[in-house]
């Protein structure tokens, strides 16, 4: 198996296991989704990191099994890279990514799924797809321009450039930056913490983020104000206000 899957205490791991790189080739991606759709369907999975090990988190795609194939090969695939990674995207759970060492072009559009990325101060981002006469095609254009903007994403996507993980923290293309044998136990404590949370509450907060990106603000004040009426229909809201008023903030226990 290139994707492993396990939960600890409310914390799911999605692991890349395809040594040496963690080349995302078409079985890796397929099993990429089948991994998040376990993910957003189990009740006990409150958080999830996403991780490449210690070494490196994904090199890009399988550069030998691309070359080898054709315009309709591509139409046939393309899709379903992209769904693999929407897959991930769209879990509807606080998501970190754990990056060290490289993570370039599918690498680093997997990292863009996540809500969060912690990088390791070995960590290398960029999206070369340029310097193989590609452009990014699992996400990058749409999703890096949405988090770091328009210019500096293309400047990364037309120049091919990889940049340090200090580059990407000033960039916004990372939000934290710890030492590489640290990436992991940080990500986990980022998802601990949040896995104790309320969870249809962080449910959404995450959808009303992401779906008020891709309207305009009329349309995502009515989003919000539609998912913050529904929470006063669930038990947590009812233990979080109740605790507030009796113990103060910052004290309840949710279900």
């Amino acid at each position: 198996m290139t994707v492993t899957f396990e939960v600890d205490e409310g914390v799911g791991t999605v692991r890349l296991d395809r040594p040496p790189m963690n080349a995302l080739d078409s079985g890796t991606q397929d099993l990429l989704k089948e991994v998040a759709e376990e993910a957003a369907r189990r009740p006990e999975v409150r958080a999830v990191v996403v991780w490449g090990g210690e070494k490196v988190f994904a090199a890009g795609a399988d550069i030998k099994e691309m070359q080898a194939m054709s315009y309709e090969d591509m139409v046939d695939r393309s899709r379903a890279l992209q769904e693999s990674f929407t897959a991930v995207a769209r879990i509807p759970k606080p998501v970190v990514a754990a990056v060290t060492g490289y993570a370039l072009g599918g690498g680093c559009e997997l990292a863009l799924c996540a809500d969060y990325r912690i990088a390791g101060e070995n960590a290398k981002l960029g999206q070369p797809e340029i310097l193989l006469g590609l452009i990014p095609g699992a996400g990058g254009t749409q999703r890096l321009s949405r988090l770091v903007g328009p210019s500096r994403a293309k400047d990364l996507i037309f120049t091919g450039r990889m940049v340090t993980a200090r580059e990407a923290l000033s960039l916004g293309l990372v939000d934290e930056v710890v030492p590489a044998d640290e990436v992991y136990a940080r990500a986990r404590a980022w998802a601990e913490r949040l896995a104790r949370g309320p969870a249809y509450a962080l449910r959404a907060a995450k959808e009303a983020v992401d779906a008020g990106l891709e309207t305009d603000l009329e349309t995502g004040l009515t989003i919000e104000r539609t998912l913050f009426a529904g929470l006063f229909a669930t038990a947590d809201r009812e233990t979080g206000m109740r605790s507030f008023v009796e113990d103060g903030p910052g004290k309840a226990t949710f279900r």
